[in-house]
């Protein structure tokens, strides 16, 4: 499984971003797909998460601002981000697990990674 993340870039605060992440290497539909996000010194954190289409799921620290969603079709899934705000300036990945159905929002929960894509956002 390969998944390639792209969009990232420098925003003004109060700006949008759209992230994509492109995965290969088996059928897309079936399995969950996840945001995360790292800065310097801190741990990976969860951003969102979709189960399915209709099922996701949000930190709260995004939640009203981040939308997450899937194009089954084109074996992608994007973070739309709206009121970006300068605490969410990071590098954000795409993550996969090895097994389909609904897993957990805990890093070790992931198995593949994409690349990551810096996100900075300017006050």
């Amino acid at each position: 499984v390969q998944l390639q993340a792209s969009g990232g870039g420098l925003v003004q605060a109060g700006g949008p971003l759209r992230l994509s992440c492109a995965a290969s290497g088996r059928p897309f539909s079936s399995y969950t797909m996840a945001w995360f996000r790292q800065t310097p010194g801190k741990e990976r954190e969860f951003v969102a998460v979709s189960w399915s289409a209709s099922n996701t799921y949000y930190a709260d620290s995004v939640k009203g601002r981040f939308t997450i969603s899937r194009d089954n079709a084109k074996n992608t899934v994007y973070l739309q981000m709206d009121s970006l705000k300068p605490e969410d300036t990071a590098i954000y990945y795409c993550a996969a697990p090895r097994s389909s159905g609904r897993v957990g929002v805990r890093e070790y929960d992931y198995n593949y990674w994409g690349q990551g894509t810096q996100v900075t956002v300017s006050s």
